[in-house]
């Protein structure tokens, strides 16, 4: 008999992920503690585990999102077209943020973008494999990425190369999409490295199961985190050949944040669901239950502060961000601590608008 009850833990553990994901992109200036900023080439922060962290979530989620419609006699047709429908939506809306407010093609890839086309992929590997059949499959995308960027001259150079300046992976995304990406080489959110992050979403399908499972709750608990300690183990030995990098979403790094994400959804999991306390997680179900929402509105009203701009006595024009920043924060607390407090604060406003939605018994599913 497979668990039908709701993982208010999941809630947690994505509630959790939703608010770093805003704290991360949106502080107040260039001083940023180091923990909140992305690592350097080849280094990790806590940073880098939030996007991995949400890719995890919405593997973990299709085990039981899947198992409930076609218990409620979803065909497999009807469900097909349920998978493509919210992979466009979520690519779509990825776009639209990334060319708001100019109707245009700017950037093609992003954040939901990458979560759209993991999701895509993740579902149907699931629809037609079995569990040992995904599992697999995480493995070979991950043995195909590291043989093609291991062994694969970059074209013009002749060589292997995993420079921040030249690998197969940014060549790949500037002759596919050049002038569409982040930057004019590159882009974190590219296509081939979107690859493994198919196998950070397959990982998170597995822990799904294993909590979809008919599984003593103890059992389980012990389980992910036996397993997410081998992930981080085999991640940090995997670095030695390989380097843990953020931007090439590299095997070592797909390995090592799922071990991570295991980790810490193992202890959501035994405080909320085992032990039953989930009085200090209750904020974090709040953004966990509309987190898209919560996501997509953030970025669009952090890019509209971004662009709008005020004119000064004095005639020259600021950022309404940075005046905000500037007016609020800057003014008493140290460069640091302004931009962590703005960035906070930010994460506090859409707090208050998720509680609304969750007051108001208002879900937004895509």
């Amino acid at each position: 008999m497979q668990s039908t009850e709701r993982l208010i833990s999941l809630d947690v553990f994505r509630g959790i992920t939703i608010a770093g994901m805003i704290i991360v992109n949106n502080s107040g200036s260039m001083d940023i503690y180091p923990f909140l900023t992305h690592g350097r080439w080849n280094q990790w922060t806590l940073a880098d585990l939030v996007f991995p962290f949400f890719l995890f979530i919405v593997g973990v989620v299709i085990p039981f999102s899947f198992s409930n419609r076609l218990t409620h006699n979803d065909n497999r047709n009807k469900l097909y077209l349920h998978i493509i429908k919210r992979t466009i939506i979520l690519f779509g809306l990825g776009l639209f943020i990334n060319s708001f407010p100019y109707p245009s093609i700017g950037r093609i890839p992003g954040v939901l973008q990458r979560i759209a086309l993991c999701y895509f992929f993740a579902s149907i590997v699931v629809l037609n494999t079995s569990k040992r059949g995904q599992a697999i499959t995480a493995i070979i995308l991950l043995a195909l990425y590291w043989t093609v960027m291991k062994l694969v001259p970059v074209p013009g150079y002749g060589a292997v190369m995993l420079t921040k300046q030249v690998n197969l992976a940014y060549y790949v995304d500037n002759l596919l999409m050049h002038g569409h990406m982040l930057e004019p080489t590159m882009d974190p959110e590219g296509l081939l490295s979107t690859v493994p992050a198919i196998s950070t979403t397959l990982f998170g399908v597995m822990a799904g199961h294993l909590l979809n499972s008919s599984k003593n709750l103890t059992k389980k608990t012990i389980l992910l985190l036996i397993m997410g300690g081998a992930g981080i183990i085999a991640g940090l030995i995997m670095d030695i050949w390989f380097p843990i990098n953020k931007n090439l979403w590299s095997p070592s790094y797909t390995v090592f944040t799922a071990g991570i994400a295991l980790c810490c959804l193992s202890v959501c999991y035994w405080f909320v669901d085992v032990k039953g306390y989930r009085r200090w997680g209750q904020p974090f179900v709040i953004y966990g239950t509309n987190a898209i929402a919560v996501y997509v509105l953030s970025s669009l009203l952090a890019r509209s502060l971004y662009l709008l701009t005020l004119t000064q006595p004095d005639g020259s024009k600021i950022r309404l961000s940075t005046y905000i920043f500037e007016r609020l924060f800057a003014s008493w607390a140290s460069p640091f601590n302004a931009s962590l407090f703005y960035a906070l604060t930010y994460a506090l406003i859409w707090f208050g608008f998720a509680a609304i939605l969750y007051k108001k018994r208002i879900f937004i599913k895509l």
